[in-house]
């Protein structure tokens, strides 16, 4: 499933509000939270099937009406947060993507079988080694 992210871009709609948190005076007039907005129910570079595997792998970021929020508001300036969220929206995107390969199990070795027994037989022999027998006395 290839999409090309690029063309997603011009649907991405931005809000911007105060940050929170410590900073002094700067933070308390100045916009640079960043919230990155889109509408993945009426994207029309996404096939529906596209839509689908959006919806189920990020679900917890989404609102109820299929509005993929991200927000950044780590950085002091709103250009600069404003291309952090792109780029956490493109990661998100392709990690939706990604095909992740399924493990196929291995046959376990017939020596590592035999180290592993033959461990076991001498741990069992130190114990035993060790009990003394109280009831022959």
């Amino acid at each position: 499933m290839n999409i090309n992210i690029a063309l997603l871009e011009s649907e991405l709609s931005f809000k911007t509000s105060r940050s929170g948190g410590a900073g002094g005076q700067h933070v308390n007039k100045v916009s640079t939270k960043v919230e990155l907005n889109f509408d993945v129910l009426n994207s029309a570079h996404l096939s529906d099937e596209q839509k689908e595997r959006i919806q189920l792998k990020l679900a917890n970021r989404m609102s109820k009406d299929g509005v993929l929020q991200v927000v950044s508001q780590s950085e002091r300036t709103q250009l600069r947060n404003k291309h952090l969220a792109i780029s956490k929206f493109k990661e998100l995107i392709a990690s939706c993507f990604e095909v992740v390969k399924k493990r196929i199990p291995k046959k376990v070795p017939k020596s590592v079988i035999e180290k592993r027994l033959k461990s076991k037989k001498m741990h069992s022999n130190k114990k035993n080694s060790r009990r003394t027998n109280f009831d022959s006395e």
